[in-house]
């Protein structure tokens, strides 16, 4: 297997499951200083409110996973997606109150959106959670958000012990301040290392489309391949 600081190829990826993949996420999102302090200072925030249900995803994952892949210094972030989930207030001043908390704490791009409320936007069902809110992005690989939790029970006793765990959450990074970086994707975290650009069949392919061209993701990653199935035309 490839040594957890490297990156993975195309076809290791054929032999490698969720928690390897996860693992090395989080190895690498406990590598970037830049991205563990705002991890740090989300999760700081988020509780301060209140806030269980909150994720950093978008840009702040997946372009840290094709920069890695294309071999190329992780960029500056430009803008940090934190979604969150709270439905006893969806109002956007609650959404500027928490990104002012935040500027405060790190003088970053913060973008802070209550999905309880994102779904009138985006003329979908309502939201149930900021997974479910995911499910609707017009790609798969942006439909990965990380966060900081406390650990599990079973990993908590080795951090007291100083001792690397090695059950069957191994995959899971323990940090300091006894928290641990959880990672979830929508639609698993293959497709993002794959080095594929998915379109979710929950949104138009001509929003999909439209990304791709704006964000120059091809350009800029020119290792990528854009797959449009299921669909076999555009709407």
């Amino acid at each position: 297997m490839t040594p957890a600081n490297e990156p993975f190829v195309s076809n290791e990826l054929q032999r490698l499951g969720a928690d390897a993949l996860q693992a090395q996420l989080s190895t690498w999102l406990q590598q970037d200083a830049q991205r563990l302090n705002a991890l740090q200072v989300c999760c700081e925030v988020l509780n301060h409110f209140n806030i269980g249900d909150w994720y950093i995803a978008a840009g702040f994952v997946r372009n840290l996973v094709w920069d890695k892949l294309h071999h190329i210094r992780s960029q500056a972030l430009n803008d940090i997606d934190v979604i969150y989930w709270c439905d006893s207030d969806v109002s956007v001043e609650r959404d500027r109150e928490i990104e002012a908390k935040l500027r405060l704490q790190a003088d970053l791009p913060w973008s802070v959106k209550n999905q309880a409320r994102m779904h009138l936007r985006n003329n979908d069902p309502a939201y149930l959670s900021c997974l479910d809110a995911m499910s609707y992005w017009p790609e798969k690989q942006t439909a990965v958000g990380v966060k900081l939790v406390n650990p599990s029970p079973a990993v908590a006793a080795h951090i007291n012990q100083k001792v690397p765990f090695t059950g069957p959450n191994s995959a899971t990074t323990v940090l300091a301040h006894d928290y641990e970086i959880k990672v979830d994707a929508v639609f698993g975290l293959a497709c993002l290392f794959s080095l594929s650009l998915h379109a979710n069949p929950k949104r138009d392919i001509s929003v999909f489309k439209s990304r791709v061209i704006q964000k120059k993701w091809l350009l800029q990653y020119p290792k990528l391949t854009m797959i449009t199935e299921p669909f076999l035309s555009s709407k």
